[in-house]
Parts: structure tokens; sequence; C-alpha cells
């Protein structure tokens, strides 16, 4: 496994991509003044654009949402992957070599060799989908969708496709394109025999199945004819470098997006329950390609979510069939349901209908009822466990308490643990207190919870712990706060118009905003640097320096458009106006020293006489400053 990236190929890598060419990929973007460009944020929905880049920067900042960053954050954020995720796409996009520490380095060319695979996979995306529309044997493959309710317009939303019975075809049509034998066994697309290559997909139905950006990287595939000599109805592609069953949702290319406006997740059994949920409204439907569901996907779908245990906590939905296959499988689901904030239901259909069967049936809205009366999947996980015991009987009911009671226990939300165990000890018969005492004794009853897992929701939820220690935004309604942020956005966007002396100056004036105040000491312990970095490595210093207390303040001070008009010698903001603002700011900060002085020497009267004359003697300094400076001597 590669260890971490190289520094410095991450900075070839911000410094190479291009983020306007990034950007636009998702956004519409127009001019918006100079150095900037606008549009609509990808992020929230808006009809003003407040999206701004700054090329220059190399930076991204939106005004309404208040989200921001470089394009590596950009590429996170709107493609939901990881920090090394993004890096490497960005790497392969624009060229950039990438190196790894403390791991093993990847193989010589992995960067190309998976671009070369990926773009097989699309290759016999496009030939099975032509496949399904033009040959005659893929009638089956036409006549199963449309029994299942799927038009053509469906297969093609989809990219549904058509594996030829031949059993070569798609090994003659890329070999055509100009992949080699070796590069398409690697990528699960072909086999070999002693007869030589043949087609890992003979006469089946076949789903691309995408990573979170939609790129295909395999396929899983449906039996139709009886004589297939496969036997398996489903078969998937087998695990390779651009593919790992354990970590991709079939599906998540296309619910992402309403994954996490929505901040639900609905999780079915199949693609055709994929394809019915979309097609019924339920457009944040996913499903597992050939494996149970595992703490991979838990990982996958908690970026997107951002779980959270706020006023609005995520939603996770799962889809099981009534027997006892999906009974046991919604257990397993259980399972995983501490290991993250989302809040986990299970819906199951009357007469254990999939989705997919439950659409052709009932139509479109009983689809998305069914997935909006889910039931907890406590309760869930409570009546399948209790299902095997006699509540008729005292053996069975102490027998049922005791199966319930660890249930009980692991409920992460203390204010729901007496009110669930009254709910059950309901539904088995038995006195609340019995149940309590019971559950008392699992070791983390709801008097006492194990410090433990509130380490573990917080290591699990980084985003909410963090969010608990910013400091509170600038109120930009107080007029000496307003005056400081527009002139930190000057010392973010513009440092090279301040001497040395202006910086020495404002060493000695202290902001009157705590988060300004940390940009403030930011932007003088970077000063040195500024003439010898570019003007993103100048941001990445001072957000380095400031921390994340400020969040996104510098990302905004760095991005805003300047009240000041432009020194069109210098391009800079007008050496008037910063002259002015600094004389304003140095003003504030003395009459807020006087005003503090004042006040301690009316207390040292009472209480400490002694020290009356050497603040006195301050004071007296204080005003003097402030006189020559509203002079215009200082």
């Amino acid at each position: 496994m590669a260890g971490r990236i190289r520094e410095e190929d991450v900075e070839a890598v911000k410094e190479r991509a291009a983020i306007e060419d990034v950007v636009r990929d998702h956004v519409t973007l127009t001019r918006a003044g100079t150095g900037r460009l606008k549009g609509l944020c990808p992020f929230h929905d808006e009809k003003t654009a407040s999206f701004t880049v700054r090329p220059a920067a190399g930076r991204w900042h939106c005004f309404g949402c208040n989200e921001g960053g470089d394009v590596i954050s950009f590429l996170m954020k709107v493609d939901h992957v990881t920090f090394v995720e993004a890096v490497e796409a960005l790497a392969g996009r624009f060229g950039v070599h990438l190196q790894y520490e403390e791991g093993a380095a990847p193989e010589p060319g992995a960067h190309g060799r998976r671009r070369r695979l990926m773009e097989a996979h699309r290759v016999a995306e496009e030939f099975y989908h032509d496949g399904l529309l033009r040959l005659p044997d893929a009638r089956a493959g036409r006549d199963f969708l449309r029994a299942r309710g799927f038009d053509s317009a469906a297969a093609a939303h989809f990219g549904v496709g058509y594996a030829p019975r031949t059993g070569t075809a798609l090994v003659a049509h890329l070999r055509d394109k100009g992949f080699t034998e070796d590069d398409l066994v690697l990528a699960g697309l072909i086999g070999r025999s002693e007869r030589g290559p043949y087609d890992r997909f003979r006469g089946r139905l076949v789903w691309p199945i995408r990573d979170i950006t939609g790129a295909t990287v395999g396929f899983g595939a449906r039996r139709l004819f009886d004589d297939d000599r496969v036997g398996a109805k489903y078969l998937n592609t087998a695990e390779s470098p651009i593919y790992k069953k354990t970590t991709v949702l079939y599906g998540l290319d296309l619910a992402k997006k309403a994954i996490a406006t929505s901040r639900r997740a609905v999780v079915v059994e199949g693609y055709t329950d994929v394809m019915a949920a979309h097609l019924a409204g339920v457009e944040s439907a996913v499903a597992t390609c050939g494996t149970a569901f595992g703490p991979d996907h838990v990982g996958t779908l908690r970026r997107i979510l951002r779980d959270d245990s706020g006023a609005n906590p995520a939603r996770t939905v799962f889809t099981f069939d009534g027997d006892a296959a999906g009974q046991k499988a919604a257990m397993r689901a259980f399972e995983f349901d501490q290991k993250w904030a989302s809040q986990s239901y299970v819906a199951v259909a009357d007469g254990g209908q999939d989705p997919c069967d439950l659409r052709l049936s009932s139509g479109d809205a009983a689809v998305r009822l069914l997935i909006e009366g889910a039931a907890p999947m406590f309760e869930f996980a409570v009546r399948t466990t209790l299902a095997a015991f006699d509540l008729g009987t005292a053996e069975g009911r102490v027998a049922g308490m005791r199966a319930v009671a660890p249930i009980i226990a692991g409920i992460r939300d203390q204010a729901l643990r007496p009110e669930y165990t009254r709910t059950v000890a309901g539904w088995i018969g038995v006195e609340v207190d019995q149940l309590h005492r019971i559950v008392a004794q699992v070791g983390r009853g709801p008097q006492a919870v194990d410090p433990r897992s509130r380490r573990r929701e917080r290591d699990q939820a980084p985003e909410a712990e963090a969010a608990s220690t910013l400091l509170p935004r600038p109120d930009l309604r107080d007029p000496d706060v307003d005056r400081e942020h527009q002139l930190l956005q000057m010392l973010v966007q513009y440092p090279q118009s301040f001497s040395d002396d202006d910086a020495a100056v404002l060493a000695g004036t202290p902001f009157t905003d705590a988060a300004h105040r940390r940009v403030q000491h930011a932007v003088l312990g970077a000063w040195d640097d500024r003439g010898s970095v570019s003007a993103r490595g100048w941001l990445e210093t001072v957000e380095a320096g400031a921390g994340e207390e400020v969040g996104s303040l510098v990302s905004e001070l760095a991005m805003a458009p300047l009240q000041a008009l432009p020194d069109p010698r210098t391009g800079g903001p007008d050496q008037r106006y910063v002259a002015d603002l600094l004389t304003r700011t140095r003003e504030v900060a003395l009459s807020r020293r006087i005003a503090e002085t004042t006040g301690a020497m009316q207390r040292a009267e009472a209480d400490d006489p002694g020290r009356v004359h050497t603040l006195a003697v301050e004071l007296t300094g204080l005003q003097s400053e402030l006189a020559r400076l509203r002079m215009g001597v200082a």
C-alpha cells in the first residue's frame, strides 16, 4: 500500500493544476473584475452568483455558504473524495509524477496504467450499450428490462449494455482500439485459456459500475439464457487495481448530489432496485456490488452525508427483502450502526417486495412511501431479536430481555435510552424497571456511559468537533470591525502594498475582533516571506498561521473584492486609502487603550494608590500619541 504523498509533490500539483479549469467542469464562470471569476455555487442553491475564483492565488470562495479553499479542497468537496484521491486525480490530469513516503511507492507507471484501465472500461461500456441496442440476440436483455419497467431512456441513463454471446467480440474490439491483452486481463475484462483470450462476460446484461467521479471501473452482469454455463445469476468484475468491491457503491456517481443535499442515503440490494428507486424519485439510492454492506461503505457514505449529530442528523435507509436472508442482512448492517452519527432506518415492503417489484406492482409513489415510512434500525433489530423468543412465557420474556439489553445499552443518544427502554418493555410485556436493571448490568446503561464511546463519537465526527472551537465571525455592522476587515483584505491580497514601517505600526495596533487579531498575527508572522513566495504560497502560509479556529475567514479575505479603487500604476489598492485605513485603525486602538487605562486608574485609586501615578504617565503618553496621529504628525 502506498504511503504518504511527498509534500513537494502536493505543492507541485497545486502549482500545475489550473483551478479555473477544474472549477469549469462543474461551474459556468464569467469575469468579475480584475483577476476574478464568478459563478453559481455548486454546493448550495442560489440564484445570484456568489462563488468566486482567483486563478492567480489558486483559490475559490463562496460568499453565500462561506465555503472556500484551494483546487484540492474543491475537488474533495465536489466529488466527495479523500485528500489523497483528489491529489492523485489532479496529478493524473495535469501530468505530475507523485512519489510516496512512509510506505511502498506505487509501481512505475501506475498512474498511466490506471488511466489505461479506466479508458478500457469506458470503451467497453460504450461497446456493451451499443450491443444492447443493435444486436439480435440482445433482445433477451431488452425484454428483461422492459418486463421490469425500464425503457431505452432508462437503459441509456444507467449505461446498461449487453455482452455478446460469441465470447471474443469485446477482445477483438478492444484490441482494435489499441489495448494490450495484458492490460485487459489485469482490468478483469477478459480471461485467458488454452485456446486464447476470451470475454469475461458472455450473453449477459451488464451494468457499468462507476466510482464516485463517474469513471467506470467494473461491471455487474446478469444471466439471461438457461444454457449459460457460468451458472451464477450475477457475475461481477474481479478485483483489479481500479476496482475494489468493498469500497464501491453502485449508483453513487448519480446519487452523490442527492445524498449530500438531502443528507439521506438509501441502500438497496441490486442494480435494478437502484434504477427503480431513481426513476421513482428516490435519487439517493445506491447498492453494494456483490458483497455485504461493510465498514468501507460506511466510510464512503460518511464523507458525503457529513454525519454530525446536530439538529439535522443524516439518515441512512436500508431496504431488505422480508425473508430470512433479508433479516440477516439487516442485522449485519445494524452492526455498523454505531460507526457513524447517521441515523439508520430499515424499510421492508409488504410481501417482502424489493423496490423494483414494488414499482412494477404499485407505482413510483409506493417506492417513495416505502422509504419515507422506514422504521428506525433500532426498532427493526429489537423486533427481529425478540422474534426468536416465546414472549408468552416468563422464561421467554427474561431471555428476550437479556438478548435485547445490549442493543438498548448501545444507543448513542442518552436521552433516547429511557424512552426506548419503556417502549421495548411494552413490546416484551415486562415492567420498565425490570428491563432497566438488566440493561444497566450490561455496563453501558443509561446511567453508566462509557467515556470511550464519547471519544469514538468525537473521532468519527471531526468536522462537528472542530466547528465547536471556531471563533465567532466578525460583526461587520460595527464600523471599526469593518475597517479592520478591509485592511486585512488588502494585507492578504496585496501584502507588497505595505512597507516594513507599516508592519511595525500594525504590530503595535491590536485589532478589535478576536478572529481578525488571529489573522493579523498570522500576516505579521509571515511578513518576511511575502516577497519570496507566490500569491498562492502567501495565502497558504497565512492560513496555516491563523489556524483552524478562524474557519474560512482567510479564504474570504483573499477572495472578496476590495472596496477601494485600484491604483492604475500598480494594480494594487490606492495608497491614500491604505494610509487612511491604517490611521483610523490606529486611532481606534489608541482610543480603546486610553479608555482601558482610564478605567484602571479609577480602580487603582481605591485598591492601589501607588499605581495611579504610573498609569497617569501611561495615559498622558497615549493621549499625546493620539493627538499627534490626528494632526498627521505620527
